[in-house]
């Protein structure tokens, strides 16, 4: 399997030019039901299942659950900065350092697991209170000198759900095997 594959088991991720109802429906039914999924399938696995990595120098499940928070974290509190602010400059992070720090090696990934629990019933209230003046609402990322609409990352997010989701399936398929 090529490695572009095992990184984006998926496929990569195409920002829509539109979206209607139907969209942000299942935008929204992605991102809600995204926490229950993967606890359920991580639910029972060993450390050693944990330390399985989804493509050759890729993450292990556990860091890929920790980053999951983490970036959630980010695009929440960016919803929150474009609702409240015009036009907002939002800060990068270095995804794959964090990765590498202790909390994502070897912190229990329970406590990612509740706060994406948590964080995505906020976020979700927040998404379903919003109309379409706000959700074309936009913040600037410097790191790509783009502007991204709040339905764009809606549609990003509900991508990396999947994604991410698929890298946890492919990790426990391979179980490092990638010959």
């Amino acid at each position: 399997m090529k490695i572009e594959e095992l990184k984006y088991p998926v496929g990569k991720f195409k920002f829509p030019t539109t979206y209607n109802e139907d969209d942000l429906k299942k935008w929204i039914e992605e991102i809600s039901s995204f926490p229950e999924k993967l606890s359920n399938t991580v639910k029972g696995l060993s450390k050693d299942q944990l330390l399985l990595n989804y493509r050759p120098d890729g993450w292990s499940i556990r860091q890929v659950v920790h980053h999951c928070a983490e970036s959630h974290m980010n695009a929440f509190i960016r919803f929150k900065l474009t609702l409240t602010e015009e036009s907002p400059v939002v800060k990068s992070y270095f995804e794959n350092l964090c990765a590498e720090l202790p909390d994502g090696t070897s912190a229990d990934i329970e406590d990612s697991l509740m706060i994406l629990t948590g964080l995505h019933r906020r976020w979700i209230y927040l998404i379903e209170s919003l109309n379409d003046q706000q959700l074309n609402r936009a913040y600037i990322q410097p790191e790509y000198n783009k502007s991204f609409k709040l339905w764009e990352v809606l549609a990003l997010y509900a991508w990396h759900c999947d994604h991410h989701l698929a890298h946890v399936f492919q990790a426990l398929d391979r179980k490092g095997d990638f010959d």
